[in-house]
């Protein structure tokens, strides 16, 4: 693997299955509930997109049906040689590797911003949130989308795996920077059992993903998120 950009966050799910984090993409929110509320918040028909954390590139080519151009930036050379082959078609698609501390882009380069489960996770991001306010132009929007672990079936599994992190401390610090939560409830929908039982997998210790799924049985989870977003 090529040099990572300092300052790089090691996902610990994508980076080292993109495989099955890409059945994990297809089977999240697959009735487009997320997309549909950014839409009605900022459209981005027409403006120019900045996908932070864009990974294999999943959601890029949703950007680039509509948008003027569409920016991905992933600091993981693996995964941007896996965004570039899927978006080899889109001209208005540009990739570049970077991180959200240092998003490689001109000031005011971007009219919308999105981040989905991308290294804001509250404390600790905000060097990531001076690039934002650096790079989204004057009346744009940023979205960040985060798990709500205070509701859902994968929000208590959430709060088992990762006991460190405090839903109610990472609320209280977007809300503090005047950021405007909108929780929203989506789903995770898999075609089988497999396919959940490997996502679980990748997502939790060995442990916590046994327990997990010794207790819920189908190839459904209901999952709660929250939809943070910004005006600049």
């Amino acid at each position: 693997m090529s040099e990572l950009p300092r300052g790089s966050v090691r996902s610990p799910n994508i980076w080292e299955h993109p495989a099955t984090y890409e059945v994990e993409n297809r089977a999240v929110d697959r009735d487009g509930v997320l997309e549909c509320a950014m839409r009605s918040i900022a459209d981005w028909s027409g403006l120019d997109v900045l996908d932070l954390g864009c990974g294999t590139g999943f959601h890029l080519p949703r950007f680039a049906a509509t948008a003027a151009r569409v920016y991905g930036v992933e600091p993981h050379p693996g995964l941007l040689r896996l965004a570039a082959r899927r978006t080899r078609a889109l001209s208005n698609v540009t990739l570049l590797g970077g991180t959200a501390q240092a998003v490689p882009l001109p000031d005011a380069s971007a009219d919308i911003a999105h981040a989905r489960w991308a290294y804001f996770f509250g404390p600790g991001c905000e060097p990531g949130l001076r690039e934002l306010a650096r790079v989204v132009r004057r009346g744009g929007t940023a979205f960040v989308i985060d798990n709500d672990a205070t509701r859902s079936t994968f929000g208590r599994w959430f709060r088992r795996g990762y006991p460190r992190i405090d839903p109610v401390a990472v609320e209280r610090f977007w809300a503090g920077r005047g950021w405007t939560r909108l929780p929203l409830d989506i789903d995770w929908r898999f075609d089988d059992r497999a396919d959940l039982e490997s996502v679980v997998r990748i997502e939790f210790t060995p442990e916590v993903a046994s327990a997990i799924l010794a207790e819920h049985t189908g190839t459904s989870v209901d999952y709660a998120v929250n939809l943070w977003w910004r005006r600049f």
